[in-house]
């Protein structure tokens, strides 16, 4: 259960405006310095980066279960530490626990001072977290608490709110279209993750509370499109009358509409989703998606960065760390930056694209006319 302690930071409710650079390669380092900077690096009167110095690690999961670790995190990390005058070394687990446990040794051995990581399952994080605190590093579970880690903060969004806003964004959507009521279905995150658990207590309340649709199933799709296709296609054999799917993320939902396509279905039963990826995005332009979660993973990097910087120049972080998740397996608090998320419908596509989280050409590539009525450019 999410448990806010005070106001939350007025630059994480507010949609990130943090810009970035390119991306990099997945597996590559990111190294702070002057790269890229022009002209501005020689005039040193003129700078305004900060003095602190330092090294942070950092492993993404994978690069299958959503885009945005690669189109988002990674960037905005890159650009968030980068500000901070912080070396950082990114690198991507490819979905592996022996490859994450391997980043998690050579992050430690190369030095890093903070090591930011989001696990593939409990068991694998909480065994980096362990050899990182033997180590005397500092660990911030980013996007994703590691149930009985004992990681020493925790970045993330409030999830709760992300399901929340799915439920609520379907029956809207379902509504909005004549549809008062009838039979929906679940098709939830890995039951490894922390997060799918709390974006399904949000999304199952809110179908509870309103009381209009019925759910007759309810299963994993395990973060995986073609898993989520086949979970879709023997929900529809027992269901065929379904007008629509909480769909946990973009992913997923990519893999149901194709299925959804195929038995001509497509639009018909809408679905959900989250990270507001350009596959997410042109879905929900062209009606198949009833919108998805936007996450400015912006807020998260500098919500990372700044946490980063405290704790190498041993400050205390609690003006960052304003609020608290509950680590159920340990019965601690875990003391928590939760950005806010956004629900997106066809009518703010655009501002995904003007917080700089999308490219428009991404997402336009043969809809361009949808997108011109939107005004997505």
């Amino acid at each position: 259960m999410v448990r806010i302690q005070g106001a939350r930071l007025a630059s994480l409710v507010a949609v990130g405006a943090l810009a970035f650079g390119s991306l990099a390669a997945c597996g590559s380092d990111s190294e702070g310095g002057n790269e890229g900077s022009g002209d501005k690096t020689s005039d040193t009167s003129e700078s305004t980066a900060p003095e602190t110095t330092g090294k942070v690690g950092v492993i993404l999961p994978d690069s299958k279960s959503s885009v945005r670790w690669e189109t988002q995190d990674r960037p905005n990390l890159e650009a968030a530490f980068k500000a901070a005058g912080l070396e950082s070394i990114i690198q991507n687990a490819e979905g592996s626990p022996d490859t994450f446990g391997q980043l998690c040794d050579q992050m430690i051995n190369e030095g890093v001072q903070v090591l930011i990581e989001t696990d593939l399952d409990p068991d694998s994080g909480k065994a980096c977290i362990d050899k990182a605190k033997n180590a005397g590093v500092a660990v911030i579970d980013y996007d994703r608490l590691t149930l009985g880690g004992g990681a020493d903060y925790y970045v993330s969004f409030d999830n709760v709110k992300v399901g929340a806003l799915q439920g609520q964004g379907l029956i809207d959507a379902l509504k909005a279209k004549g549809t008062d009521k009838g039979n929906i279905a679940f098709i939830n995150g890995a039951a490894t993750d922390n997060n799918a658990t709390l974006f399904k207590q949000g999304y199952e309340q809110v179908i509870k509370d309103d009381g209009s649709f019925t759910v007759v199933a309810d299963q994993t799709g395990d973060w995986d499109p073609d898993t989520a296709g086949k979970v879709f296609d023997g929900f529809y054999a027992q269901h065929p009358d379904l007008v629509g799917l909480v769909t946990a993320n973009d992913g997923m939902a990519g893999g149901v509409i194709a299925r959804m396509k195929s038995a001509g279905v497509e639009g018909k039963i809408l679905v959900t989703g989250q990270d507001a990826t350009a596959e997410g995005l042109a879905n929900v332009l062209q009606g198949y998606q009833a919108g998805t979660v936007f996450k400015d993973t912006s807020l998260e990097a500098k919500a990372a960065a700044d946490l980063a910087i405290a704790i190498i120049k041993g400050e205390d972080p609690a003006s960052i760390a304003t609020a608290t998740v509950n680590d159920s397996e340990l019965g601690v608090d875990v003391p928590s930056v939760l950005a806010t998320p956004v629900w997106i419908t066809a009518d703010t596509v655009k501002d995904v694209v003007a917080a700089g989280q999308a490219n428009a050409a991404d997402i336009c590539k043969g809809i361009e006319k949808l997108c011109t009525k939107y005004g997505v450019s």
